[in-house]
């Protein structure tokens, strides 16, 4: 690996316009570092790609000498699909163009964006993205896979609002996909992840939206099962405009959370009206009348800040793992369990976080996109949330452990993600039905499977690794 690292490098000097870092210079610690600290790999090579031309000879390079190849956006991979150990990443992170077309609604923006390179580009013109939730979140990972976010039930899923992609294939060419243009590979990358090729840009619809009115609440106790029972059955009637997150969890030591509440079982509300300010009181007055909440606030707050709140509780470093699935109904026992189950959570930062699909996401074809189940609405992510790595262990248990005992209650499907890194086995259950058809787009557009450090969709005939 080493010698072919050297002849990856000899081919590339002279042409690259970015930075080739090797891990004896300066900027390599910064660079190799991503957003999940339970991952701690050291590439040979990090190709911070200045344009498309970059990313194309960068390729070729990596191709012809054999070299295992990692592909960074924002870092920000559950998994740590971004990073590799020896080999190289395509690093995409200097290539944050956004360009907005406001009359039109439209925008374009490239491969290495964080989802605020966008909010801060389209907000000057009351324009929306509908993305994830964390701003240091890189955009084009975040759209691959789907794309879940506070939007998701008025517009649909971030992949949902993309309208055309530009994409640099296994051989090193420019394919551009669109519902006219390559349409099977158009599917593919509405969900298919990174399978298929790096995109370099994106072509996306926006929609206007400039503030949100916000409730907070929490409850404790008895009160928890139950707010979450109310939540159960009121969503599925729930308008649009509307949406209600339900976090379970250990209450933090934070100035907006009561006193008495901290260090105590919650459920942590996050109540959400898109729609006309006139209506909103209906909708909220209603809700937080619901389980003797506490700590109740309501206020306006503009889409920026909306987008930047939950920075602070998923920095760069922390250590994260997940379990994720769906529910078509979600039963009492399924609920009981979620409840008795922070009695022995290991870390006060980890969350079992609720959402309700529907909307505009759900009321999207089957067949329409390559992203998975869009039947089963109740959304569970088991997220785990510690600093120290003598507690990898009691923390990955709990996740399994609570996991295993609510996954017979599931409907199969996982939202990839939601997905850790030793999860290889559920990646056909991702996306079920779709997954012949992913193979055969695959099979055409990568037949070496050259991208293979993902939720990994190998093509027929596939033997490569993925280290």
């Amino acid at each position: 690996m080493t010698q072919n690292l050297e002849h990856t490098v000899s081919a590339l000097k002279g042409q690259f316009r970015g930075e080739l870092l090797r891990p004896t210079d300066a900027g390599y610690p910064a660079a190799r570092s991503i957003w999940n600290g339970m991952v701690a790999r050291s590439p040979g090579l990090i190709a911070r790609c200045a344009d498309v031309e970059d990313v194309r000879n960068a390729l070729r390079a990596a191709a012809a000498n054999g070299i295992v190849t990692a592909v960074r956006c924002g870092g920000h991979s559950l998994a740590g699909f971004s990073t590799c150990e020896g080999g190289m990443v395509i690093d995409l992170s200097p290539m944050r163009e956004v360009v907005v077309a406001p009359e039109k609604r439209r925008a374009r923006f490239a491969g290495g964006c964080l989802l605020g390179s966008i909010d801060n580009a389209t907000q000057p013109h009351g324009l929306v993205f509908p993305a994830g939730v964390v701003s240091h979140t890189g955009a084009a990972g975040l759209v691959l896979g789907g794309g879940f976010g506070w939007l998701t039930r008025l517009h649909g899923l971030s992949c949902d609002n993309v309208e055309g992609f530009t994409v640099v294939i296994a051989d090193g060419s420019v394919v551009h996909a669109n519902s006219k243009e390559n349409a099977d590979l158009f599917w593919a990358l509405r969900g298919g992840g990174g399978n298929f090729g790096v995109v370099t840009e994106f072509e996306v619809k926006l929609h206007r939206l400039t503030s949100v009115i916000l409730a907070e609440a929490y409850c404790q106790g008895d009160d928890i099962g139950e707010i979450v029972r109310r939540w159960r059955d009121y969503m599925p009637e729930a308008p649009d405009e509307l949406k209600w997150n339900l976090n379970l969890r250990v209450a933090p030591d934070a100035p907006n959370v009561p006193a008495e509440l901290r260090g105590r079982p919650v459920a942590s509300q996050s109540i959400l009206w898109f729609g006309k300010p006139e209506e909103a009181h209906r909708y909220l007055h209603h809700i937080l009348s619901l389980c003797n909440p506490t700590g109740v606030s309501r206020k306006t707050v503009s889409f920026l800040d909306l987008q930047t709140m939950a920075d602070d509780e998923f920095p760069h470093g922390r250590r994260y793992y997940t379990k994720a699935g769906y529910f078509k109904t979600l039963d009492d026992g399924s609920i009981a369990q979620m409840v008795q189950a922070l009695a022995t959570v290991p870390s006060p930062m980890t969350q079992i976080e609720l959402a309700y699909l529907g909307g505009a996401a759900g009321r999207v074809a089957a067949g329409e996109t390559a992203f998975g189940d869009r039947s089963s609405p109740f959304v569970l992510n088991l997220l785990a949330n510690w600093t120290a790595a003598s507690e990898d262990a009691v923390n990955i248990a709990w996740i399994r452990g609570l996991f295993n005992q609510l996954r017979p209650a599931m409907t199969p499907g996982v939202y990839v993600n939601f997905m850790s890194g030793d999860e290889d086995d559920r990646v056909p259950e991702a996306y079920r039905e779709r997954w012949d058809r992913l193979v055969a787009v695959k099979s055409h557009y990568d037949p070496n499977n050259f991208f293979r450090l993902n939720q990994n969709i190998p093509p027929r005939g596939s033997t490569a690794k993925k280290s």
